[in-house]
């Protein structure tokens, strides 16, 4: 997908989701969020565990001092963003998929991005995230006509 389609999609709040993103095209993805002053964070989550995910999430995503490093609180920051305001919102995510389904944390992570996903789509604000992996049940970024 070029930058020109990711351009083209981003703002489509209705269509903004989780997917499943190859590495070759994290760079047109980027250049896209950016050209429409999207906040847009690419976080590598190669460590393993729950655990560690959220502490690293915490990092990259500059979380109040507050943030507690649980999933409760990551969905509290990541609907909210009053310290980071933007018309949109791009998570580029490595590493993070578990080989089929091995590990539970992948999917727990997915269903606190997908829950605030449909948070900022009720306000009308895209919020993506995009996995490089190969995970199960991920389909790629939607296409427009």
């Amino acid at each position: 997908m070029d930058q020109e389609r990711f351009r083209a999609l981003l703002p489509r709040a209705d269509l903004a989701g989780i997917h499943r993103l190859p590495a070759a095209n994290a760079g047109a993805l980027r250049q896209a969020a950016e050209s429409l002053n999207f906040a847009c964070f690419e976080i590598d989550l190669r460590e393993a565990g729950l655990e560690a995910a959220l502490k690293t999430l915490g990092e990259r995503l500059g979380f109040p001092q507050w943030y507690g490093a649980n999933l409760d609180a990551l969905r509290d920051c990541l609907a909210d963003f009053s310290w980071n305001e933007a018309p949109g919102y791009v998570l580029l995510l490595s590493r993070a998929g578990a080989p089929r389904g091995q590990d539970e944390s992948f999917a727990r992570l997915n269903g606190v991005f997908a829950s605030v996903i449909r948070e900022w789509r009720r306000r009308g604000v895209p919020f993506w995230v995009f996995h490089d992996s190969r995970a199960d049940g991920l389909a790629p970024p939607p296409i427009l006509a």
